[in-house]
């Protein structure tokens, strides 16, 4: 019967064994995932492209590890070796990054909480850039010269988008977390899945189609590629030139969270907006509710303020209308015409009396004055003095009436001797003669046939002169 292991035993025995067979060894590779904390220890993961092993170098280490110099060489504290020139150069924890490829001795170590093995690295030495990182840059420097990373053909996102296109793996956690994120945030979404790899051999070509098939459905506000954290080998799919394309033909916006923070992709540069994880795509997308409850709550204070104010401000406008109104309308305008009438009669009044009073006083002062001059003798003599110039006054005027009179009768008397028609009166006619309206004086100033006029007292009497040679 076979023996039955707890965990920790298991892994203990495995620790044990590994530890035991692989005291110390040389390992060749390529730098992903390069973590720094604060401790000043170091953890990454070597990686030839078929296989990765995480790597802790400590912080002791990489001290212990810095060659020092014995008689103009340069000798490895590790090993003793003079190291050469053309040969790989001992790096310190600050010389080492992501891509760079690595030679690094040490042992075997089994993580015996996490049941994983890995490098305690005591030495690393610097063998050039890796594959993976030279092919990135070369891709990088191609698309940069084709234009896809220039800002001014990116798109903006959509504030709070209805309807997003999701390029992942439906299995996955970031589709878990994307979603999490999302039902918590905004006013409410659709989320439609394109379901894609998202690592291996195949993943680029089905990534590409499924963003092609979300921009060709025309559905979405904006198509979101998401994925979580891996080595560089395993977000390899998001720097191929396929999913590259894609993204630069979409006529969607289109957001990138491939990886973890410190993780870059071809992607993210080609991508209209790139966000750090595929939780902080949905805090790109979408407000936090507590936010926008906030924001509402402003906008409606804010409205309340603008409304109280423009009703005050009505009011008070109002206000001056209705006392306008009521200052131009015919009641208030009579009031104040009866107003300025008793105004007017009451100043008359007062200036009638006043100026009758400044009068009777004049008259007094003058007659005052009339008297101390003349005394009242001398107005009684002035006074019968003056009635005797009337009598004489009025028999002069009488006189002089007879005497016109006579004068006009006479004149009368002559004015009717001269009247031309006082001879009618008498049997006398007038002869006129129709052509001039003349008065006839001589035979001479008519010809035979000439229309005459003659008038007699009671009328008018029409002739015609004759012809004398005619008459005999």
């Amino acid at each position: 019967m076979s023996a039955i292991f707890s965990v920790s035993e298991l892994t203990r025995s495995v620790k044990n064994l590994l530890e035991a067979e692989f005291p110390f060894v040389w390992v060749r590779g390529q730098v992903t995932n390069l973590a720094r904390p604060a401790s000043g220890h170091l953890y990454f993961t070597l990686s030839d492209g078929d296989a990765a092993l995480s790597v802790v170098w400590f912080k002791r280490s990489q001290m212990s590890a810095e060659p020092v110099k014995r008689g103009g060489e340069k000798v490895n504290p590790l090993t003793g070796e003079v190291e050469d020139e053309q040969g790989g150069t001992a790096l310190t924890g600050s010389g080492i990054e992501d891509g760079m490829e690595v030679l690094c001795a040490g042992r075997i170590n089994v993580y015996e909480p996490r049941g994983q093995y890995q490098l305690v690295a005591e030495l690393v030495q610097d063998q050039g850039v890796g594959d993976l990182a030279v092919a990135f840059e070369a891709l990088k420097k191609k698309l940069s010269e084709k234009g896809y990373f220039d800002e001014d053909r990116k798109i903006a996102l959509p504030k709070d988008p209805k309807k997003v296109a999701v390029i992942t793996s439906p299995s996955g956690a970031a589709i878990r977390d994307f979603l999490r994120i999302a039902n918590a945030r905004g006013t409410g979404s659709e989320i439609r899945i394109y379901p894609s790899l998202v690592q291996g051999d195949n993943a680029p070509e089905q990534i590409a189609a499924a963003l092609d098939q979300a921009d060709a459905d025309d559905w979405a506000d904006v198509a979101v590629l998401i994925r979580g954290g891996g080595s560089l080998e395993d977000l390899w799919a998001f720097n191929t030139e396929p999913v590259a394309d894609a993204i630069f033909r979409a006529r969607l916006p289109v957001v990138s969270g491939v990886g973890h923070e410190p993780d870059v992709s071809i992607a993210d540069f080609v991508a209209d907006k790139r966000a750090a994880t595929p939780s902080h795509v949905a805090q790109e997308l979408w407000p936090r509710r507590e936010t926008l409850a906030q924001t509402l709550d402003d906008l409606d204070m804010s409205l309340s303020r603008a409304y109280s104010s423009w009703l005050h401000g009505k009011g008070t406008q109002f206000e001056h209308l209705r006392k306008a109104l009521t200052w131009l309308s015919p009641e208030r305008k009579l009031e104040r015409m009866e107003d300025q009438f008793s105004s007017l009669l009451t100043r008359l009044d007062d200036a009638g009396h006043d100026h009758y009073y400044d009068k009777l006083l004049d008259t007094k002062a003058y007659a005052e004055r009339l008297e101390r001059a003349f005394g009242a003798d001398a107005v009684d003599n002035v006074a019968a003095e003056t009635s005797g110039l009337i009598g004489r006054m009025q028999q002069a005027m009488a006189r002089l009436g007879e005497t016109k009179g006579r004068d006009l009768e006479l004149a009368s008397t002559m004015l009717g001797g001269l009247n031309p028609e006082a001879p009618l009166e008498r049997g006398y006619s007038l002869v006129r003669i129709e052509r001039t309206g003349e008065f006839l004086r001589d035979p001479k100033e008519v010809t035979p046939g000439e229309a005459l006029d003659i008038r007699v007292k009671n009328g008018h009497i029409a002739a015609v002169v004759k012809d004398e040679k005619t008459d005999s």
